[in-house]
């Protein structure tokens, strides 16, 4: 009966203590509520527009009244061919990705903070960085000018050096390889800033310990340094894993061309086409939904093998 009536007396005393936190903070609450709304109303709200996938949608019906078709809107989507050939485009660039592109930032990172002249480190992390604030549709118009097979500067270059055309743009292959390297060159520089900001918080008795038993820099680089930022890794490469499903619209829009369509169309032109050029918002919306899904999925498995294998994760 004792126990019983402390632990009464703990359930009322809890509520008491939480309206003194809010008592004390309210202002910081207060500034919460303003990032709460803009989750809740361009975040979380639009979510119910899922439900097109499974209607028959009319504009001039509404959501609510259109009828329901249950699941026969994804037997369409799983039927079309054209389906299937963005969605292995979209695992192909992003598995490239990760391959390719998702080490490129933590060597320059690395790089950068062996550097012991500052001005030129300074001056190289502003050139890295740059690329990141420049527009996709500005890049393309770059890519193009510079890449372009008949007139682009670089072919030009080499028509005067006497050397064959190198067909950028048209060829699948050469166009992957193209695709690759201006999203190295685009994104690097971003994702180094993540990786100097986790470089910063490593202890530098670790490294003064490691001069002192004769480390070489590379040994210092490989037990010190690389195990410092393991953490952030994994996070990154399962956050990366997580959108395989998922490609932005932009880079695969610009540098597209009719060409290199098989290659080139993902799943977010494809929606694109079908959503908006096409109008059929069903079709799209279950696109997307699966999509979603299936990134769902992978990031979840991602984040139980990392836990498994390295005994760390997201959550």
């Amino acid at each position: 009966m004792q126990i019983e009536t402390e632990r009464q007396r703990k359930v009322k005393t809890v509520p008491r203590v939480r309206m003194k936190a809010l008592y004390r903070d309210w202002q910081l609450y207060l500034l919460l509520l303003l990032p709460l709304a803009y989750f809740i109303i361009f975040k979380y709200t639009p979510m119910l527009g899922v439900v097109i996938a499974f209607k028959d949608y009319n504009m001039f019906q509404g959501i609510l009244a259109s009828p329901w078709v249950g699941f026969e809107t994804f037997r369409e989507v799983f039927q079309m061919d054209g389906f299937y050939n963005a969605l292995r485009n979209t695992f192909l660039l992003n598995f490239l990705d990760i391959v390719v592109s998702f080490p490129i930032p933590i060597a320059l990172a690395i790089l950068l903070n062996e550097l012991r002249i500052k001005w030129f480190k300074k001056g190289a992390q502003t050139i890295l960085y740059l690329p990141h604030f420049i527009s996709w549709v500005i890049i393309g118009g770059m890519a193009i000018q510079l890449l372009a097979t008949n007139n682009g500067i670089v072919n030009n270059l080499l028509k005067s050096l006497g050397m064959k055309v190198i067909p950028f743009l048209t060829e699948p292959v050469y166009w992957v390889l193209t695709y690759l390297f201006i999203g190295i060159w685009q994104s690097a520089g971003w994702g180094t800033i993540i990786y100097l900001a986790a470089l910063t918080g490593i202890n530098k008795d670790l490294y003064e310990a490691a001069d002192v038993d004769g480390a070489s820099r590379m040994r210092k680089i490989w037990h010190i340094t690389l195990p410092g930022i393991k953490p952030t890794i994994i996070i990154l490469l399962i956050i990366n894993i997580g959108h395989m499903a998922s490609i932005g619209f932009d880079r695969p829009f610009v540098l597209s061309n009719p060409l290199v369509t098989d290659v080139s169309e993902v799943i977010s032109t494809y929606v694109y086409k079908i959503g908006i050029q096409s109008a059929r918002y069903t079709i799209a919306t279950a696109i997307g939904l699966f999509q979603a899904v299936v990134g769902l999925i992978f990031l979840l498995s991602a984040d139980y093998i990392s836990r498994k294998v390295n005994d760390q994760g997201i959550w």
